[in-house]
Formats: structure tokens, C-alpha cells, sequence
């Protein structure tokens, strides 16, 4: 799974002239969804998403130190099939991006996943899934982050299993994690 998160002034999205969701301040997120991805991806994004530090304390003034969820701010999550691409000389290949049904029903648990992190479930917005979209953004900064889920390690195996064991640490900081054969 596969995000551009960008923190906004305001932000919308539109389908053939007709307002399908706006926002004021807050984030908005291109949501990319592969075809290996599953509900432990996407609770890792939206936890990140909404704990990111990109918003000034509004009472110290200080820089990124407080996330949308900390100030009551609004995400706009936009579903991105072409995050999930790879090229092939110059033209986008999309076979890594999830089948339309399953990723529709993963992009609509995400963005229920999203609401229930914030202060209102009702301040995580969408667009239409599927949908051939205009997305108004006016930057606030700019500030632009690109996430992406880490990799998930294969359990450990049994001594004399015959297949090595596979150790991974991970800090709570970022969720990155270092495999060890």
C-alpha cells in the first residue's frame, strides 16, 4: 500500500462538475492499493497517516509536532490505482494494483478505519471509487510525505524445519523493520 499525503488548506474532489467531498484544513492522501495488500497494510497506513506530526502547535508555534488527529483536522482519501504501477520503458503497467471489486471494499474499510482514528468518524472523506476524478489541493507549505507499508516478515520457524529463521526488529518510531537471516 502506497501513500502521497499532502498537508492542505483545503482540498475536494469533483465527478463530471459535481462536488463529491470537500475539506478545510487537513490532509489530503492518494491512496495506492496493491493486489498483495491486506487489513494489517491498512491499519498500519491509517494509523501513520493520522499520527503524523506535520502541523505546527498552534500554542508553542513549534513545527511538526502535532498530527491531524491531535488538532480535530479533516483527510480527504483519494483511491489511487496508478501508485501501484511499474514501468515498462515509458508506459505505466497497473498489474500490481488490486482488482477493482476487492480494492474497492479495502479503500471503503480504509477510510472507516481513518474516522474511527480521528476526533469525528465523519472527518475522513473519499472520493467515488472508480470514478474518472478532478482533485482540487491547495497545498499548505508545501508539504508532501510518500508512504509506504513496510514489509511484513514471514513468521519464525521451528528449529530443524529445514527453512531459516527469520528475525526482524522493528521500532515503534516508524514501523520499519530489518530482516536477519
Amino acid at each position: 500500500m502506497k501513500a502521497i499525503i499532502q498537508r492542505v488548506v483545503s482540498a475536494s474532489v469533483t465527478v463530471e462538475g459535481r462536488l463529491i467531498s470537500s475539506i478545510g484544513r487537513g490532509l489530503c492522501v492518494l491512496l495506492g492499493i496493491s493486489r498483495d495488500d491486506e487489513q494489517k497494510e491498512a491499519d498500519w497506513m491509517a494509523r501513520k497517516i493520522t499520527s503524523l506530526r506535520l502541523f505546527p502547535d498552534p500554542a508553542s508555534n513549534k513545527a511538526w509536532d502535532k498530527s491531524v488527529s491531535d488538532l480535530g483536522l479533516e483527510i480527504l482519501c483519494i483511491s489511487q490505482f496508478t501508485l501501484c504501477h511499474v514501468l515498462k520503458g515509458n508506459k505505466p503497467d497497473f498489474h500490481i494494483a488490486m482488482e477493482g471489486t476487492a480494492a474497492n471494499v479495502m479503500y471503503n474499510d480504509f477510510l472507516k478505519s481513518l474516522g474511527s482514528l480521528l476526533r469525528r468518524p465523519e472527518d475522513a472523506k473519499g472520493g467515488e471509487f472508480g470514478a474518472y476524478m478532478q482533485v482540487h489541493i491547495q497545498n499548505d507549505g508545501p508539504v508532501t510525505i510518500q508512504l509506504e507499508t513496510p514489509a511484513i516478515a514471514p513468521p519464525k520457524q521451528r528449529k530443524g524445519s529445514g527453512v531459516s529463521v527469520v528475525k526482524t526488529s522493528t521500532t515503534e518510531e516508524d514501523g520499519n523493520s530489518d530482516a536477519k537471516t
